[in-house]
């Protein structure tokens, strides 16, 4: 009986169907585990065989889990929002709706050819409104909430409506975008509006103006990552920096405990370092400069306020709004266009990229400490969202600071006893001060720091700023607040209604608002998102439901918001979705949450460090404030999978010709090489006949062959369509089935490093297959597993297997538990094993790895319920004892031929047999050994 894998998958995939095999639901009796894969997009192109590498990774963990006895969750859902359908939209007029629905469609076919264990009964998508329902009740629940510094925790708003008309915002520690003071007496005093825009200067979710990535063509602000070189990475137009009112949330108000709890959760070193940096915590000092000759001030935050001697020029940002005040006449037409120039980079490019632009402002400051008239320019190294967004430059001991002042001939003041700076500045962390203040100059101020190593002088430059009142100690975080607008259509719409300019809440019992039909998803002809095309999107507040935009009146009827909300806002809480899917009354039961808790293994790219998994992170600890998440932590173990990279092939054509040479042929000529679709070439050879019928211009290509056949050339490349190097996973489970798509993927390499995909091995995995059926199944057809008793070497081969495969699943080793089955399967073969236990024990193990395969053999054993519902077999140490060990028998150190010994045989035992030993005699020749040297179970070496 052949192994027919289209045959068994096609049956099992419906049978898991059929008996809602992955189904699960809440099990007191169980412990729980939560499986969860990151988020997929489902775009046009469907799957290539790159994309299902994380999820086979974390399907063999659920499953393998759930044969260890825990209640498995392994959910799947789709991020269904994003900017290719829009654009496909505006290309041809299709609904997004429409669109994406295929889209998921063709992932959904091409998922369960693979044997996923996805419970798809809670499958989400996030543009439906049952779904983003719960993200618009999280914003709603954001804007009415502000975070207390104090309690380090989200608190309504309401405390904030109720404080102020007794106190004021006296002694308030609440995160703010400006520091503001006001009294009871002034707040009453204000209108509705002014007081609402108080309020908004602390809510979680605000309306604020800030910095963003504009792109023109699109009409859209686009995330950081959404930008390469300058241009979008959708469609390649210009990106612009501009200024612009956007919905934000105020992510950096978590920044410290977003800090905490990368120390409660399994990610790895490099993960928890990225974020780390990312969120940037640094402490220092907050410094009021006066600019010379004039009544402006402005502050400047400084970690080291210790080399504030050292100050020989200042820095702001592009973007803040100092350049206008400080800029001269003089200096307005320069100025403006280096602002024009730095407003096409994001903040991304400007941070990587080294290169040393600046212009000058015209003004000078005045340092506090020395009183010298410091010139203030302006540069793109300077970030306005870190501190103030102007610094005091150190030259002498900041690196960028040292190329700024080399670069401009600015002078660089050293502050350490010795350093030499005339090459690169000087990492000033150890060392005796000096030139605090300098020499020979009359001192500006009462402090001096020379002769001071750098701690103490750190600290006493602290107090000095406390005591006179020049600024105040500061912990900082370069973290920022996440825009939280886009200005296209196919997005979560706000739940929000405008009133004399200000945002409110549409009511809670009023969700979902729903996406309206528009007749365009271009912004409008004013320059409006696309949402200005709706006709009916007014809020009539006495109804509490959405009317034509004519009857808008500012009395009772509103317009709604025409932005909407970003890609990451509905994947920033599905994890928590996923557990209560269903649920028409709140995003997730308390008694569900209790259960599930939080994701137990999490596994996606690592290209999300500082994007998702710092926005759910943040929502999350949000959701947690409001006793909504039990967990404050979503993720606790997290695995980044590589990725699987394209083995190109390549065709070389003669020059000036349509004849193609062989590989080997190659330099015989003069060729260029053209990338050649991969799927029409096996094990580097090329099927002429299809490659003819490829393209047209190949139907009357001549071939110059070696031994017959073309022979293509390879490169690793990133898979992508425009190397044809993508292959489609479809192809491969037609070919050799899903089971062996799957073992073949792990494979590759560890889960966690890239690899190059290259189909001329998959070959031995699908033969690996075959020679495991045949443990089953003779020639004959005849069912071969037998109830015996085992032998000790098959009990040997089988725990050895156990221990291994057990101990790489752990560690996602999955690559050499494949290698462990070979080698198995191998030993059980040579030992014509038919042992039903023992072979029962290997179809446990292979379960996770080759579902299928799996299912048919353990039926065919007699077994009448799913394997998945077996039991992973216990490892026993016994059976690994070896009776016997073979010795290496040594003379000056030179092996000459091996026996035998029992285990357990001790070293006199081995020394006087070996010395007995007929071969042994003929080595030693009648001299006396001047000694033996026994390695237990390994060498005996005679020394003569």
């Amino acid at each position: 009986m052949e192994y027919n894998f289209r045959e068994i998958e096609k049956k099992w995939q419906q049978r898991w169907v059929d008996n809602h095999t992955y189904q699960v639901t809440e099990d007191e009796s169980k412990k729980k585990f939560y499986v969860l894969n990151m988020f997929p997009y489902p775009s046009g192109a469907g799957l290539h065989v790159g994309h299902p590498l994380g999820y086979i990774a974390s399907d063999i963990y659920a499953r393998y889990k759930r044969l260890q006895g825990f209640n498995v969750l392994n959910p799947m859902g789709y991020d269904a929002y994003g900017l290719p359908a829009e654009q496909y939209a505006i290309q041809t007029g299709q609904h997004p709706a429409i669109t994406t629905v295929n889209n998921i469609n063709r992932y959904r076919e091409q998922l369960d050819k693979i044997g996923f264990s996805f419970d798809w009964n809670r499958e989400i998508r996030t543009c439906e409104p049952n779904y983003y329902h719960w993200t618009q009740w999280a914003f709603q629940k954001m804007f009415n909430s502000y975070y207390c510094n104090d309690e380090q925790q989200a608190r309504p708003i309401s405390e904030l409506i109720e404080a102020f008309p007794q106190y004021g915002n006296k002694g308030l520690n609440a995160a703010c975008s400006e520091e503001i003071s006001f009294t009871a007496e002034e707040w009453n005093a204000k209108s509705e509006k002014e007081q609402q825009e108080i309020l908004m200067n602390y809510r979680i979710a605000y309306l604020g103006e800030t910095m963003v990535n504009w792109c023109p063509q699109l009409g859209t602000v686009l995330a950081n990552d959404e930008v390469v070189d300058g241009v979008s990475e959708r469609g390649g137009f210009p990106v612009v920096q501009k200024k612009m009112r956007q919905w934000c949330l105020r992510v950096s108000a978590y920044a410290q405990r977003l800090l905490d709890g990368l120390d409660n959760v399994e990610w790895t070193d490099s993960l928890k370092e990225t974020q780390c940096n990312w969120i940037g915590r640094s402490e220092g000092a907050e410094i009021q400069f006066k600019v010379k000759d004039s009544d402006i001030e402005f502050t400047i935050f400084t970690t080291r306020a210790d080399t504030m001697f050292g100050v020989t020029f200042m820095v702001l940002s592009p973007e803040s709004e100092l350049v206008s005040q400080l800029t001269t006449p003089e200096q307005k037409a320069e100025v403006e266009a280096y602002l024009d120039r730095t407003k096409k980079r994001t903040e991304r490019e400007r941070i990587a990229d080294r290169r040393v632009t600046g212009v000058f402002s015209g003004s000078y400051a005045i340092n506090p400490f020395t009183g010298d008239a410091v010139p203030a320019w302006i540069s793109d190294y300077v970030l306005a969202g870190y501190g103030t967004g102007a610094i005091m430059a150190v030259p002498a001991h900041d690196n960028r600071d040292y190329a700024f002042a080399k670069h401009f001939n600015l002078p660089i003041v050293p502050l350490v006893e010795g350093c030499d700076v005339s090459e690169e500045s000087f990492d000033a962390k150890e060392g005796i001060v000096c030139n605090s203040p300098r020499q020979g100059v009359t001192p500006y101020c009462d402090l001096s720091l020379n002769g001071l190593t750098i701690k103490e002088a750190i600290a006493a430059t602290k107090e000095y700023v406390k005591a006179h009142n020049l600024g105040r100690v500061k912990v900082n975080y370069r973290l920022r607040d996440a825009i939280f607008s886009r200005q296209r259509y196919w997005g979560e719409p706000f739940p929000v209604y405008y009133k004399d300019g200000m945002p409110y809440m549409i009511d809670e019992s009023k969700l979902p608002l729903e996406l309206p039909e528009v007749a365009k998803f271009l912004p409008t002809e004013t320059g409006e998102p696309p949402l200005g095309h709706a006709t009916k999107w007014a809020w009539n507040t006495e109804t509490g439901e959405v009317v034509d935009n004519s009857l808008i009146d500012n009395v009772k009827v509103f317009p709604l918001e025409l932005d909407t909300m970003p890609g990451f806002a509905g994947s920033s809480a599905y994890y928590l979705r996923y557990m209560d899917p269903r649920n028409n009354q709140a995003l997730v039961s308390e008694k569900v949450d209790q259960y599930w808790q939080n994701v137990d293994l999490y596994v996606g790219g690592t290209e999300h460090a500082t994007g998702h998994l710092i926005y759910s992170r943040f929502w999350n600890k949000f959701l947690h404030d409001l006793g909504v998440s039990i967990k404050e932590e979503p993720f606790q173990k997290l695995v980044n999978q590589g990725m699987i990279q394209g083995r190109s092939n390549f065709v070389y054509r003669i020059k000036d010709t349509n004849t193609f040479v062989s590989l080997n042929l190659k330099d015989q000529y003069e060729t260029t090489p053209l990338h050649v679709d991969v799927n029409i070439v096996s094990n580097d050879i090329l099927d002429i006949e299809a490659f003819k019928n490829w393209r047209p211009e190949y139907n009357n290509a001549e071939f110059i062959l070696e031994d017959g056949k073309y022979i293509c050339g390879w490169a690793v490349e990133k898979m992508s369509k425009s190397m044809f190097n993508v292959v489609n996973p479809d192809m491969i489970v037609e070919r050799y089935g899903a089971d062996t798509l799957r073992m073949y993927e792990m494979f590759l390499g560890p889960v966690e490093q890239s690899k190059p995909w290259d189909t001329n091995g998959i070959d031995g995995v699908h033969r690996f297959l075959k020679k495991l059926w045949n443990l089953f199944y003779s020639r004959t057809d005849e069912f071969l597993p037998v109830e015996a008793a085992p032998t000790k070497e098959e009990l040997r081969a089988i725990h050895k297997l156990i221990k291994k495969v057990t101990g790489d699943i752990e560690t996602f080793s999955y690559n050499t538990s494949i290698s462990a089955f070979m080698i198995c399967v191998n030993e059980l073969t040579a030992l014509k094993c038919k042992n039903k236990e023992v072979l029962s024990n290997l179809i446990i193990l292979l379960a996770p790895f080759a579902p299928h395969f799996s299912e048919e053999l353990w039926e065919a054993l007699g077994n009448t319920t799913s394997v998945c519902d077996a039991q992973w077999p216990a490892f026993n140490e016994d059976y690994l004892k070896e009776d016997t060990v073979n010795y290496t028998i040594s003379f000056n150190g030179k092996a000459r031929f091996t026996m035998e010994f029992a285990a357990d045989a001790d070293n006199d035992t081995i020394q006087s047999t070996v010395m007995a030993n007929e071969q042994a005699q003929k080595w030693i020749e009648g001299k006396t050994p001047k000694k033996v040297i026994i390695v237990p179970k390994k060498i005996v070496n005679i020394v003569l």
